[in-house]
């Protein structure tokens, strides 16, 4: 004991300093800012996690759509690289397309009511006699064939893969054309054969139950004459007033389609004078044109693009092998396609085992987050 402690009063010794027990202080604030943060994220419901957004009031309520019918979309400082094919189109004003709003329907209806037919009747407007028949044209009006006669999509959202079917062959078997028509969809694209039989029949059964329809186009194969696809296929060899004089018959075996699909035509499409020659006619009359998707070589996408014609190409062909495995496998590219596109395009033939397996793949497919559309809706799609 010091000296100092002896001599002080009682009661007044040396006086101590509070030490606090800093580190404990320290540990208890950091868990009450932790335990706050976590009843905050189980109570508050933020699922932006603090991120602006804004909420829009709906002043009118549109009856028969419900939550599954809204789409969220998402907002980017610079949209102009973004848009979707057919959006960044109509942006430059160079969309080719069909213009719904030229289509006339038999219920008198506008083309945002729900399609349940379509005309089964020869437009007038884009409509001309000739020694064959009545030949598709562009009127006066600048209404072409592809505008009349096009299926409008009642649901588009651009968000989602759309995908387009196109069945060939209707006219050449009876029972094989009406059971396609009975069992497929009206989505699902029907192509008549120009040799088939009834075509005018079929046309309407098809229209009515509000299917898109293309002509189909023989062109010259590779392996011809021995491999034939009609009387009036569409040569290399032949002279422009000869192959102008096919097309005009062949395009009069029907009315009311939107366009044209080659049968065949590996050698014609991939030789370019023959196809330019086919397709700046066939712009001049307001057609699309479809590539088969058989082969290669073809470059009839190239020459569309020059000509600024509505164009689009078949991605998948469903049943080169015609089995259900085979078709199935073929349908599920498809659907890849579509996805890493955000388009495309299928053909197949109207057998009974490809319209089964077609009937049953299109029954879930909006669950699967895939829309089918007409063939016409494929045009200007990004490649």
């Amino acid at each position: 004991m010091s000296s100092e402690d002896l001599t002080a009063p009682l009661g007044m010794g040396k006086r101590r300093l509070v030490r606090l027990p800093f580190g404990l202080i320290g540990a208890g604030l950091i868990s009450v800012v932790l335990t706050t943060a976590l009843i905050w994220i189980l109570v508050v419901d933020d699922p932006y996690g603090g991120e602006p957004f804004a909420v829009l009031p709906l002043d009118e309520v549109v009856e028969g759509i419900t939550s599954q019918d809204i789409e969220v979309v998402e907002i980017r400082p610079t949209v102009g690289d973004d848009l979707g094919p057919n959006l960044r189109q109509q942006s430059s004003g160079d969309y080719l397309g069909p213009r719904y709003e030229m289509i006339i329907r038999p219920d008198g209806l506008g083309p945002e009511a729900p399609v349940t037919g379509l005309a089964i009747n020869p437009d007038p407007r884009v409509s001309e006699r000739s020694d064959y028949g009545f030949l598709p044209m562009v009127s006066d009006a600048g209404v072409r064939p592809l505008d009349a006669y096009a299926r409008p999509i009642q649901t588009q959202f651009t968000s989602i893969p759309k995908i387009a079917v196109v069945v060939t062959g209707l006219g050449l078997s009876e029972a094989g054309t009406q059971n396609a028509i009975d069992s497929l969809p009206a989505d699902v694209t029907f192509a008549l054969a120009p040799y088939g039989s009834d075509l005018d029949l079929w046309m309407q059964q098809a229209r009515m139950k509000g299917h898109e329809l293309l002509l189909q186009l023989p062109l010259e194969p590779f392996d011809f004459p021995d491999n034939d696809p009609g009387p009036h296929t569409l040569l290399v060899s032949l002279q422009p007033t000869e192959l102008l004089d096919r097309l005009a018959f062949l395009l009069t075996r029907a009315t009311n389609y939107v366009g044209v699909i080659g049968e065949m035509g590996a050698r014609f499409s991939s030789t370019r004078p023959s196809m330019q020659y086919l397709l700046e006619k066939l712009e001049t009359r307001g057609l699309m044109f479809v590539d088969n998707g058989t082969t290669s070589r073809s470059i009839a996408d190239e020459v569309a693009g020059e000509l600024r014609m509505p164009f689009s190409g078949v991605d998948v062909v469903l049943d080169e092998v015609p089995r259900e495995s085979n078709i199935d496998a073929k349908l599920l590219q498809l659907e890849s396609v579509a996805r890493a596109r955000g388009y495309a395009v299928a053909a197949g033939s109207a057998l009974p085992v490809t319209v089964r397996q077609l009937q049953e793949w299109v029954q879930d497919l909006e669950q699967r987050g895939l829309q089918l559309v007409p063939v016409s809706a494929t045009i200007d799609r990004d490649e």
